[in-house]
């Protein structure tokens, strides 16, 4: 009875309060003055991570581990001699375990932080021991307002820095002792993949080049300079390469042609293999190898497609791309085989698919279908003669081809990039995100330019993975030395650097 009561009494005092507004709206208007005032004062709210976006990205950030481990080692222990099988597995474990540890101790704070008055070439030391990252900490994707937690950046992240180093070791294969891997690429990852990481994929982020933008379009006119002055500050917050305006959506210049030129520089540094060109060195398991390679190709869409950062329509392109581009490149390799030899390999076929899916890696998110289809088309024959004739020529060892189909493949990828881009061609069109502030639009697109830019990239990554490289080959070699005597490398590095083998039968 009592409730019933306050009930009617509230009511009627607020029917008298409507009355009271309708009859002078003023008092409407000043009722809602101070609510503005509060709103307008008021931050924005935090962007909120999509939670599909979330379990894309470590579903993503699983299939690149799958392509190191087991992928890689796979691929790689198949083609190498059964008495380094195991070394070979050892190796690539080994060296996933240590750059994951070095990541999350500095590595992430080298590529993806403000490096000072070296930013263009790397970051700086302010995230060191993820210091600073929480479980609120965000980071941006490539569209604007669109965020995925920080976290989850630095594991996808850390999978890349840890195949990378591990591509090298099939061109040093069979030959190379165990504690020069691991100092080797301690040193690697350090002077060389995260300043190439920083070059390439550091910026500020949509939103940062969308407001800074904004802030100019809107400024007044005593105020266009300042807000000029900042927006030319968050442009010049990005790695060397960003701002040059080379594209690589996915790793062509950070993972395989940083990893290749390595590879190739290590054959020349370390020699050749014991019986190299006098005995027969065939692989002692194709049929790993093949279960290898499908595990790559299965990972590598969690290595392109995550490359996104979200999960939206524009990661069909991107997964299409990868598997028409490999398919073809699978097919072109087969063929010329075919007609250089006689008859079409396995190992051949999955060779083929390696180098389309390296080519099509710094492409994926800039190329049509039909462009992916001719770049996979193109780059198996032209892979197919670095790894036969013109590596005879030169007389070194690539003991897996490293150089031969994740440099070369690479280095076509990435210059292919700067003209399967072009919209005329099917492609995407480069990013512009300041002509319209908060949304994604397309620049003007000029083919000499990009390429330039392309080329530029390019350049970059082999003067300092190619100087860099020899100079850690050195070091190493100095330290601990690179490769164990004659009679150990015959018995096999199975035996003499872990004491085990790989098959006991």
């Amino acid at each position: 009875m009592k409730f019933g009561n306050l009930a009617r009494c509230a009511g009627v005092v607020g029917a008298l309060g409507a009355l009271a507004l309708l009859v002078d709206p003023a008092l409407a208007q000043e009722a809602a003055a101070p609510a503005a005032d509060a709103a307008a004062a008021a931050p924005p709210a935090a962007p909120t991570p999509n939670n599909g976006d979330i379990a894309f990205m470590y579903t993503a950030t699983c299939l690149v581990l799958l392509m190191t481990v087991p992928g890689l080692a796979l691929f790689y222990g198949g083609l190498v001699r059964t008495k380094n099988m195991l070394s070979m597995f050892m190796q690539v474990f080994a060296t996933l375990c240590l750059v994951a540890i070095i990541w999350v101790t500095y590595g992430y704070s080298m590529a993806f932080t403000n490096g000072g008055g070296l930013n263009d070439f790397v970051g700086g030391f302010s995230k060191a021991f993820l210091s600073g990252v929480d479980v609120n900490s965000l980071a941006g994707t490539f569209t604007n307002g669109v965020y995925i937690p920080e976290y989850t950046y630095i594991c996808f992240q850390m999978t890349f820095a840890c195949i990378t180093p591990a591509l090298i070791l099939g061109a040093v294969a069979e030959r190379i002792k165990f504690s020069a891997v691991l100092l080797f690429m301690a040193l690697w990852v350090t002077f060389i993949y995260f300043p190439m990481a920083h070059m390439v994929w550091y910026w500020g982020g949509p939103d940062a080049f969308g407001n800074a933008a904004k802030a100019v379009a809107e400024a007044t006119a005593d105020k266009k300079a300042e807000a000029q002055a900042a927006l030319d500050a968050v442009l010049a917050d990005a790695g060397l390469l960003f701002k040059w305006g080379a594209l690589d959506f996915a790793g062509g210049t950070v993972v395989h042609i940083n990893a290749g030129i390595a590879g190739l520089v290590g054959a020349f540094v370390l020699g050749k293999r014991v019986g190299y060109g006098k005995e027969h060195l065939p692989p002692h398991s194709l049929t790993l190898t093949m279960v290898g390679a499908a595990l790559l190709w299965v990972g590598w869409f969690g290595f392109n497609v995550g490359s996104n950062l979200e999960a939206s329509s524009f990661t069909g392109l991107v997964f299409i791309n990868t598997f028409v581009c490999t398919a073809a490149a699978a097919l072109s390799w087969m063929i010329v085989e075919w007609i250089a030899k006689g008859k079409p390999s396995a190992l051949g076929l999955v060779s083929g698919v390696i180098a389309g899916l390296v080519a099509i890696t710094p492409a994926c998110g800039f190329s049509g279908v039909m462009g992916s289809i001719v770049l996979g088309l193109i780059v198996s024959p032209i892979c197919f003669v670095f790894c036969s004739a013109i590596k005879s020529a030169l007389g070194y060892d690539d003991s897996l081809d490293v150089f031969g189909i994740h440099g070369v493949g690479g280095i076509i990828g990435a210059l292919a990039t700067g003209i399967l881009v072009n919209p005329d061609l099917g492609g995407t069109g480069i990013p512009d995100y300041i002509s319209k502030p908060g949304e994604l639009t397309t620049a003007a697109y000029d083919l000499t330019t990009q390429l330039v830019s392309q080329f530029k990239g390019v350049g970059v990554t082999l003067l300092l993975s190619g100087i860099g490289s020899f100079i850690l080959f050195k070091i190493v070699d100095l330290l601990v030395g690179l490769r164990p005597v004659e009679e150990k490398e015959r018995e096999g590095l199975d035996i003499t650097d872990h004491g085990e083998r790989a098959y006991n039968y």
